[in-house]
């Protein structure tokens, strides 16, 4: 196997590994001895997940997220640079994607290291599928601002985007502030704006749904602490 920095996706929620990652993952994870991770505890505990047997004492783990310094960046990939494969895994999901692993696979691409993406659960490309919105033209625009205000004008903007440009827009909330989110699209978008829910994608609770802004708010589902992409279209 040539060395190289693998991309390795992550279950969503509580997910079997055998339903949304390939076997070949579990072979190249079994590769690997050095990991960056977003945070060491869940790394440790996927990683027993996708091998009850494997020897996590042997591994050496490399924090990356929004607390460490980018001064470090940079030497994680020793290992790499000595001929060693790495693996880079977030919290949930694809690495590099909304997700502090983006720095290190940049520094890896300019320096002309091997970078390897594997195939895995993304809830934006999910999400889309299943929306039935614009799956030619869409963007992720991550965390809207928290200020209320702030928060208003982003919507509108997207909302503007969608009518002008015919572009689907998705966008995530912290799992608290789910409902705040959900009221103030409901508050500030148009009646006839379509609106996605996709909750807990590929769990066993999954829930996905389209409506207008209008039929939203006859009623809204339970989101409380509930890891949710939302997505608009016209």
């Amino acid at each position: 196997m040539k060395p190289a920095l693998y991309l390795i996706p992550v279950t969503l929620g509580d997910t079997s590994i055998e339903q949304v990652l390939p076997a070949y993952n579990k072979d190249i994870i079994l590769s690997i001895k050095h990991f960056i991770v977003e945070d060491i505890r869940s790394a440790r505990r996927f990683l027993k997940k996708v091998d009850q047997d494997i020897d996590i004492d042997s591994l050496r783990f490399y924090e990356l997220n929004k607390r460490t310094p980018k001064s470090q960046f940079s030497n994680y990939l020793d290992p790499l640079h000595n001929g060693e494969s790495m693996g880079v895994i977030s919290e949930a999901g694809c690495p590099a994607v909304a997700d502090p692993g983006a720095d290190v696979v940049a520094i890896a691409q300019k320096k002309g290291l091997n970078v390897v993406p594997l195939v895995g659960p993304s809830s934006i490309i999910l999400g889309v599928m299943a929306s039935g919105f614009n799956g030619q033209s869409f963007a992720f625009n991550g965390y809207l601002p928290i200020d209320t205000n702030e928060r208003m004008k982003s919507l509108k903007n997207l909302e503007t985007k969608i009518y002008q440009e015919d572009q689907t827009q998705l966008f995530i909330e912290t799992p608290y502030r789910n409902h705040k989110m959900l009221d103030d699209i409901l508050a500030h978008c148009r009646p006839q704006t379509k609106l996605c829910i996709a909750a807990n994608i590929t769990c066993p609770d999954e829930y996905i749904q389209t409506k207008s802004v209008q039929e939203w708010k006859k009623g809204v589902p339970n989101l409380a602490k509930v890891p949710c992409i939302f997505l608009l279209y016209k």
